[in-house]
């Protein structure tokens, strides 16, 4: 089966930057990573990198390692033994078996526990493995690409994933830009999505107004790519429905296809229903008299810094809003003070 790389639709320069980005990075046999937000095409890019590395031509197999639990993530990745474990009643194969000579896409990488990221180190670094419940040492010949919508180094300090692992993995990061900071890309692809929709209803697709293209690039589409796919299919498909013959009009009610007078209440879990406890703040230094005026605003900036991520988990975007600052002038503060290289100091790098 002779390989194809993936349609990629988008002219905004941050996408063709990351594009760019993937060209360079695809032909050099190395694990790589691939970073974004929820929906913005890390399987796409991901499967880019195969069918423009030199393995185009051999398997591509994706796991997303957050669909299974930690034994059967094991089982799935590095094959078990007849008896390895209760239902276990012949040897199977695992995926970095079924992968050789190719490409392993781990998504949701992040999600993997301890004790298969120790066995992912190895197969990494050496290319050997041993399969669940198995004795005998196999080897494989694969090339990882993992991805994650979370910032790794952040975790590593938070002791949920392992350092030696994102060393090995991060040879080159590809860092995607959401929907939202990619000018222009959300009408391409709503006329693409939208396109594909007509013809699969077999009607001729005629265009969005231009009201419709200004929503659509004023919205702030969080969801990225898939919720813009899936309101511009939605939209469509209503729209042609009752045909008119007139361009598609923006329809705030095809974002949300649960929005109805007669939708039924809300209910909380019951982890959402037991109140929370309170969000403690650092206490912020008092002045001192004697000390440096440098010293002590350097203290008065970490501690307003430190609170203010502590307060959204890390999350510099919203840090920033409620410390009143942009994004880029608290990632300046955060460089001034060289939060990632001292002990204590996340270095997140998360888009807001």
């Amino acid at each position: 089966m002779v390989g194809q790389t993936p349609q990629i639709v988008g002219e905004a320069p941050e996408w063709l930057s990351a594009l760019e980005h993937v060209s360079r990075l695809a032909p050099l046999d190395r694990p790589s990573l691939v970073i974004g937000e929820r929906g913005t095409g890390k399987e796409l890019i991901a499967e880019r990198l195969h069918f423009l590395s030199r393995r185009w031509d051999g398997p591509y197999i994706q796991v997303n390692c957050a669909a299974l639990s930690d034994d059967l993530l094991d089982s799935e990745l590095f094959g078990h033994e007849r008896g390895a474990f209760t239902g276990a009643t012949e040897r199977r194969q695992g995926r970095f078996e079924l992968a050789n000579g190719g490409t392993l896409f781990l998504d949701e990488i992040a999600t993997a526990s301890q004790r298969v990221q120790e066995k992912l180190l190895r197969v990494i670094e050496y290319g050997e493995f041993q399969r669940l419940g198995g004795e005998k040492v196999l080897s494989s010949d694969v090339r990882v690409v993992a991805a994650t919508n979370i910032d790794l180094p952040s975790a590593v300090q938070a002791g949920t994933f392992r350092a030696d692992l994102l060393d090995r993995l991060a040879f080159d990061v590809i860092t995607l830009p959401p929907l939202r900071a990619r000018d222009g890309d959300a009408t391409l692809l709503a006329d693409f999505f939208a396109r594909r929709m007509a013809r699969e209803m077999l009607e001729d697709f005629p265009g969005f107004a231009p009201s419709a293209i200004a929503a659509i690039e004023a919205h702030d589409w969080p969801g990225n790519v898939r919720e813009l796919r899936n309101f511009a299919q939605r939209v469509t498909a209503r729209a042609l429905a009752a045909p008119t013959n007139e361009p598609i009009r923006f329809d705030p009610a095809a974002l949300d296809p649960f929005e109805s007078p007669f939708r039924p209440p809300a209910t909380l879990t019951p982890a959402e229903q037991t109140p929370s406890a309170p969000v403690t703040k650092p206490a912020l230094p008092k002045p001192q008299l004697g000390a440096s005026f440098e010293d002590q605003t350097k203290l008065f900036e970490t501690a307003l810094i430190d609170a203010a991520l502590g307060a959204h988990d890390g999350h510099q975007g919203r840090a920033a809003d409620t410390l009143g600052l942009t994004y880029h002038q608290f990632r300046g503060l955060l460089k001034k003070h060289d939060y990632g290289k001292k002990p204590g100091k996340p270095d997140t790098t998360e888009e807001p």
